[in-house]
């Protein structure tokens, strides 16, 4: 990872003749500082962007229950050491993960096939009223990272 408190932790996948069962977050993971709420969030389509919005005080944690996606970024918290640093991350049903996101880091996903489904667990309650969010175009950070990020871009 190159962001300063971003991280992906692999899950233990349990697994057995009736099926699959993996951990998603615990409140005593070192990472939680106290739960909000939990969505689900669903792309019906392929190549669905969401992006990119960052938090003040909201701690963000994903993980993808069905299909695949790509996560984009980029650290805007000045007094960070990993200022302005950008992570892009591949999460997968697959190879279950959570992606932990920390306030201050813009963040976006895209879906890389139909139907997938990401568990998303916040913090803090998302009041409507007053949403703890700055949300930017999702072509925002091209220049900063190089090229466009929700670009496929096969090895």
């Amino acid at each position: 990872m190159n962001i300063r408190d971003v991280s992906q932790v692999f899950l233990d996948l349990h697994e057995d003749d009736r099926g699959y069962l993996f951990e998603v977050v615990h409140g005593s993971d070192p990472f939680v500082t106290q739960f909000g709420q939990v969505y689900m969030v669903g792309d019906r389509l392929a190549f669905v962007v969401r992006a990119f919005h960052k938090h003040d005080a909201l701690h963000d944690w994903f993980s993808i229950v069905h299909g695949a996606a790509k996560f984009v970024l980029v650290d805007d918290r000045p007094d960070s050491p990993t200022y302005r640093k950008v992570d892009v991350l591949v999460a997968s049903a697959r190879k279950p993960s959570l992606i932990v996101v920390p306030p201050g880091v813009y963040h976006g996903w895209m879906s890389l096939e139909p139907d997938t489904l990401m568990c998303s667990v916040a913090s803090h309650e998302y009041n409507r009223s007053q949403p703890d969010e700055y949300r930017v175009p999702s072509d925002s950070f091209r220049d900063l990272i190089g090229y466009d990020p929700w670009q496929i871009i096969a090895r």
